[in-house]
């Protein structure tokens, strides 16, 4: 349908439920005479005759009844759409999409959104768990979580957490019958766990730091996982060795069950930021969602 067939039964209805040209020419800050010009033109288009005029008023006729049946319960709901999207400007609403690890999702973002749910019942979350790295705009997410380091130079970066660091663990039952690593080449040496990530679908290669020098280290074993909860499984049972977040074995340490070793060689690295275009206007989910999300050092 052209842009001026659109406008022409617009018109049409105005007549319609005015029944009356001059009212309706009113409504619609045109003339009479445009409106009635543009209706023969519409009744024209159509072969039918739409409309019943006489000297006092201006009815529908069979075809026009038909006409105004169906168009008018949508453009009502048009109407009602486009009505309820002002409110986006006036009060936070929609759907809000991030892409992010598990471990973002359950050591940062999630405990600080959880309780956006109850103050803003009209926001919707989609958290995308996935341990690759995504293009956020062909994904169509509003935003994506990352450590600092690898953020994209056309983004807004907002951190989201303190620097944090990986650490390299095992049960201690794994050393009863293994040497332990001094070193980051001894580890291909072992049997370790390896995460593999879903968007290259490369494995990680393990990367460590000490006095300025970078290593990274490509390892070997049984497993693969692309889960951290299952990689922490793993090295419990003495599968092997696994490269992870320090804040989520730390208990684990603390109690004997797992042994961190490499220990001077995991040098802390800037933590999650929070990503989204540059060219991109927040709409007020987002909005909200950012700021809540804000890192606030104590």
């Amino acid at each position: 349908m052209q842009r001026e067939e659109m406008k022409d039964l617009l018109w049409f209805l105005a007549v319609a439920r005015e029944q009356s040209f001059t009212k309706a020419a009113a409504q619609l800050g045109t003339s009479q005479s445009t409106l009635s010009h543009t209706i023969k033109q519409l009744e024209a288009r159509l072969g039918v005759r739409l409309l019943t005029r006489t000297t006092r008023s201006v009815a529908p006729t069979e075809a026009g009844e038909r006409l105004l049946a169906t168009l008018a319960p949508r453009i009502e709901e048009i109407d009602i759409e486009l009505a309820s999207l002002v409110e986006y400007r006036d009060k936070p609403a929609g759907t809000v999409r991030l892409t992010l690890s598990d471990h973002a999702l359950a050591t940062t973002v999630w405990p600080r959104l959880k309780p956006l749910l109850a103050s803003y019942p009209d926001i919707k979350l989609e958290l995308f768990s996935d341990n690759g790295i995504r293009n956020i705009v062909e994904g169509r997410f509003d935003g994506g979580v990352r450590l600092g380091e690898r953020l994209e130079k056309d983004m807004i970066a907002v951190r989201i957490g303190p620097d944090w660091r990986m650490v390299v663990v095992a049960a201690p039952e794994y050393f009863s019958t293994n040497p332990v690593p001094i070193v980051p080449q001894d580890l291909i040496r072992h049997s370790c766990i390896n995460m593999r990530q879903t968007t290259s679908g490369g494995l990680y290669a393990w990367e460590f730091e000490k006095d300025g020098h970078e290593l990274r280290v490509r390892v070997d074993g049984q497993l693969t996982f692309n889960s951290s909860m299952a990689m922490i499984d793993a090295a419990l049972a003495g599968c092997g060795m696994a490269f992870m977040p320090e804040d989520i074995v730390a208990d684990h340490v603390r109690a004997g069950r797992l042994r961190l070793v490499l220990d001077d060689w995991c040098e802390p690295f800037t933590g999650y930021h929070l990503y989204y275009p540059s060219r991109r206007q927040l709409s007020p989910a987002m909005a909200v969602v950012v700021n809540a999300l804000r890192y606030r050092q104590k």
